[in-house]
Order: C-alpha cells, then sequence, then structure tokens
C-alpha cells in the first residue's frame, strides 16, 4: 500500500479512512489483507515521538498483531522485552519505601493455553510505525500524509469526501463506506451529526516524559513497567520507556501552567531525591468518560477514540479501539467482497457498544483510587508508626487496584449479549455456551497456536470422530461463503470438545464463536445466512435502514 502525494488522490476508493493512528492504521490493516481498496488520510507527515500516549498494547491486540503477521515486528521494535519486568510497584519514591507489589501484571506473563501471544509495554509511536510500514506492504491501497479529511456526505449510493491538504488545496473522493478514526476532534462525527455523551473528571493531570542519565542507579525497587509514587509532594505515576535514561511521568491533580513551571520539582520529588532531567515533551489532560449517541450512519462509522473516550488507568483505551477496527474492518470486507448481508454492518455498534461502555466503567473504577486517594503520615518513617502505615497502604492498595492490573477477564471473557449476526438461541448465555465469545485458544503437540489454524472468513472446527462437514461446506457453497475446515488432531480434540460442550464450532474471522454444535442443522444454509447477515435481509441495503 504505497504512500501516494496528496495531488494524486484516487477518485474512488472502497472504503475511507479518516485518521492514519493506531485505530485507523489498524483498520487499513485489516481490510487490506481482504483485499479491500483502502485509503488512509492522515494530516501527520510523521509519528511523533514527543507523546508516547498508550504504552499497553493487551493480548487481544497481540492476538490481532499475531494474526497480521506483525506481533514479532513489533516485540523486536520494542524498547522494553516483555521478559524485562512484569512487575507494577507502589513506594513513596524511586528511592523511598516499597509500600505493594503486583507481579504477572498485564498478561505480560504467560498462561499456558489461555493466549498464544502476552501482552506487550511499548510507547504508541512504536505501533504507529509498525502499523504505517504494513499498510505500505499491503496493495490494494494507499496512505496520504500530510492531508486531513474536512467534508463528509452521502447518499444511497456513495459517500463523498472532501480532503484537503497542508497547502489549502482541496480534492474530492468517493467510497463506499468511510470510517472515522480522526480522534477526540472528530470532524466525520461532526458531519454525521453524532455528539459524545457522558462527563469528565475535575481533576487535571500533567503528563510529561523526560530524560535522565543514571535515574537507573537509583531506582531502589528494581525494574517495573509502572511506579505509582505515593507522596504528598508529586503523588504521580511514572515509568522507564526504555532501559536506559527516558522516562514518561503523569502527575496528578497538576495542571498546566503548575507543570510546566514546576516539571524539574516534580521529577526530584518522584525520584525522591535531586537528579539531572531534561523534560522532552508535556502533556495536560483531564480524563474523559464519554461515548457517542451513535456510531454510525449510513455509509459512515466511527471508531476509536472518534466513538469514545475512557481513562487510562489499565489501558484500554488504544486496545479497544483497536478491536473496534477489527470488528468493522472484517465486517466491511465481507459486504464489500459480495458474501456478508446487511445485518453484518448493522452488528457493528450492536457488538461493540457494550464492550466500549464496560471499558469506560472498568477505567473510571480504575481511577477512583489513584495516588493522590493513598496519601497517609507517617509512610517513609522508620519506626513502628511507619510499618503499620505501609501495612494499611498495601493492604488498601491490594483490595482497589488488582482488577486493574490483572484484568484478564475484561480483556478475553467479553461476550457478545445480542447481535443479528449470532444466533439469538445461544447468544450471551454466560457458562453455558462459547458462542458470542472469543474461541478458547490451546497449543497443538508441535506447538502451534489453534488461532493460526483458522481462516480468514468463517472456519468449521470440527472435533472428534463421527463429526461431519459435508452439510456446512454444501451451505456455504450455496451461499457463497468462504469455509475453512479445520480438523483438530484426535490428541487434543476430545478435551477440546468437552471445554466447548459441541463438536463442532464455526468460528468468525475474528476469532469469535458465531454457532456451536454436535451436528449441523437440519436448515444449515439459514444458519449460515445468519452468520454472514442475510438471515434478516429484506431487499433493502444497510446503509438506507441506517441513514
Amino acid at each position: 500500500m504505497p504512500s501516494v502525494d496528496s495531488k494524486h488522490f484516487p477518485r474512488h476508493v472502497q472504503v475511507l479512512v479518516a485518521g492514519g493512528g493506531p485505530v485507523g492504521l489498524a483498520a487499513a490493516v485489516e481490510l487490506g489483507r481482504r483485499g479491500v481498496d483502502c485509503l488512509v488520510v492522515e494530516p501527520r507527515a510523521a509519528v511523533s515521538h514527543a507523546r508516547p500516549r498508550c504504552k499497553t498494547l493487551n493480548v487481544r491486540t497481540m492476538e490481532h498483531l499475531r494474526r497480521w503477521g506483525l506481533a514479532e515486528r513489533l516485540r523486536g521494535r520494542a524498547p522494553l522485552p516483555a521478559s524485562w519486568s512484569q512487575d507494577v510497584v507502589f513506594c513513596t519514591s524511586l528511592t523511598g519505601r516499597e509500600l505493594s507489589r503486583f507481579t504477572g501484571v498485564l498478561g505480560l506473563a504467560p498462561q499456558d493455553d489461555r493466549f498464544p501471544e502476552t501482552g506487550q509495554q511499548a510507547p504508541q509511536y512504536v505501533l504507529e510505525e509498525v502499523l504505517r510500514e504494513a499498510v505500505e506492504e499491503i496493495a490494494p491501497g494507499r496512505l496520504v500524509l500530510g492531508s486531513k479529511v474536512v467534508g463528509v456526505s452521502q447518499d444511497d449510493d456513495l459517500a463523498t469526501v472532501t480532503v484537503e491538504d497542508g497547502a489549502g488545496e482541496r480534492a474530492v473522493v468517493t467510497a463506499d463506506y468511510v470510517i472515522g478514526c480522526d480522534g477526540p476532534r472528530s470532524i466525520v462525527r461532526d458531519e454525521i451529526g453524532a455528539r459524545y455523551v457522558g462527563g469528565e473528571a475535575l481533576r487535571p493531570n500533567f503528563g510529561m516524559v523526560f530524560e535522565s542519565p543514571g535515574l537507573w542507579e537509583h531506582v531502589r525497587h528494581g525494574p517495573a513497567v509502572q511506579y505509582w509514587v505515593v507522596n504528598q509532594d508529586a503523588p504521580a505515576l511514572v515509568g522507564p520507556l526504555d532501559r536506559t535514561n527516558t522516562w514518561w511521568a503523569i502527575a496528578f491533580g497538576v495542571d498546566r501552567a503548575s507543570g510546566e513551571r514546576e516539571a524539574q520539582r516534580i521529577v526530584d520529588a518522584v525520584v525522591g531525591r535531586p537528579v539531572r532531567a531534561q523534560v522532552l515533551s508535556t502533556d495536560p489532560w483531564t480524563a474523559r468518560m464519554q461515548i457517542v449517541d451513535r456510531m454510525r450512519h449510513g455509509r459512515v462509522f466511527l471508531a476509536g477514540d472518534a466513538a469514545h473516550l475512557n481513562p487510562p488507568f489499565g489501558g484500554h483505551g488504544l486496545n479497544t479501539g483497536i478491536g473496534d477496527a477489527v470488528d468493522l474492518g472484517w465486517k466491511l470486507a465481507a459486504v464489500l467482497a459480495g458474501w456478508g448481508g446487511a445485518d453484518v454492518l448493522d452488528s457493528y455498534e450492536s457488538e461493540r457498544r457494550p464492550v466500549q461502555e464496560r471499558v469506560i466503567r472498568e477505567a473510571t473504577a480504575n481511577m477512583r483510587v489513584l495516588s493522590t486517594e493513598l496519601l497517609a503520615d507517617n509512610l517513609d518513617a522508620d519506626d513502628e508508626a511507619g510499618a503499620r502505615a505501609r501495612r494499611a497502604a498495601s493492604a488498601r492498595i491490594q483490595e482497589t487496584k488488582t482488577a486493574e492490573f490483572h484484568s484478564l477477564d475484561l480483556v478475553l471473557g467479553l461476550r457478545i449479549a445480542t447481535s443479528p449476526i449470532v444466533p439469538a438461541e445461544s447468544v450471551g448465555q454466560e457458562g453455558a455456551t462459547w458462542a458470542g465469545a472469543r474461541l478458547p485458544h490451546v497449543f497443538l503437540e508441535d506447538g502451534r497456536s489453534l488461532y493460526d489454524l483458522l481462516g480468514d472468513h468463517l472456519t468449521l472446527l470440527t472435533l472428534g470422530l463421527g463429526t461431519s462437514e459435508a452439510a456446512f461446506e454444501e451451505a456455504a457453497r450455496l451461499r457463497g461463503v468462504p469455509l475453512t475446515v479445520v480438523r483438530l488432531p484426535e490428541s487434543v480434540s476430545a478435551d477440546y470438545a468437552k471445554l466447548l460442550g459441541a463438536r463442532l464450532a464455526l468460528v468468525r474471522p475474528d476469532q469469535v464463536v458465531g454457532w456451536l454444535g454436535d451436528e449441523a442443522p437440519e436448515d444449515a444454509p439459514a444458519l449460515v445466512d445468519t452468520l454472514s447477515g442475510r438471515a434478516r435481509s429484506d431487499g433493502t441495503t444497510s446503509a438506507a435502514r441506517m441513514s
């Protein structure tokens, strides 16, 4: 997918993506791998290293990167390998007393068969660079830098997008569909009349990146991916960006003016002693808990920060946006390829909104106890009063923060509650079926991941002797739906069938179980119609129904 000069826009593309941050690029990778002609329009000519923003890529995001063939490339670029540290430390300062510690955090530690990829700590710019390269390697499509979307209109047949380059020159591109990944100040969101609903925190925060040669020599607590600093002078969250001199920090309750004026003092207080430090960038922000009132209007969709915002605690924001991109990407590709029906696109909001709302709730709960809420007297004292204060602090930290750092049930356990493309009789039954949930992972005897065997479209997973795929293969052929059949070896199929509670499973392109059973239903074509989004077809286009 080569970059093109902004003066050479195509007249028409299948999908135009407004915004080339991680979510827009992920959407382009998902679409491009499926042969969709995609144009990404991004104002920034280069990826900025000044503000690393997201630093946690969770297990689910890494599973998608594995599917795209990018997981190892990203790990090779990440300054902190997952093996370097899997700890979060709470302390009075980097040179002060340790209050509490969490280990095996954020999915950074393997857990047998539970997932094929651990999480990864990496600055957002590393992910963006890897995804830009991937987009440029995929044909067909284009990545246009230094330009922005300034207008969107549509009718029943096409969307019309006005794009402006850095010199103010404009071009018009038509597209079958548009994805707005253009962030909190989204033009696309405004153009379709959507708006954020929700609130924001009252307390400001001051983010910064600083360089401090030799700082590691003073860190008392060993390597960690985050240090929560609990002291009156600078309640803060700090962590390394690399294993040498570069750090990020968030000072809680500090506004822009105070942060820029007192940056060195904040660094010294976080460390617990004066150190040499150079502030490389600052990023004042206030947490927002917001979601749009609608994520789609006709042929135009919203994803990532353009659709939802949450506090960063727990590291869910960017990862949720990547999930949006994957969900919408395979669904648009299915419709454009002809095997997906109108219900596929209608399912985007019904499936993603509950995920986004839960992430907002969880991140907001994580924000209720920060370093500012853990302040107490005597935390650094050498006497019995200090020991009691530290024990009390540790108990409260373990009680209130465990869910933030051990959140795999949220990351991997989300289940579709309602969707037009998952059979209503099986979806959302917690504990009764895996339908509507991520397919449970298993490694095979030869070391391969089950996920590596799944196809790019629908996959029929067959387990054990006596199962037959013939009815599904015929139904898929009749309906024109691409189907991959995977028969697990006998050595693992019995145990896996027991785990699933079925000997047959139809798996969607996003590794979500669409249907389970021991034998094909009598009307297998009708089931395929449901999974491919054509069960409720009434002769009108999805775009017409949503406009």
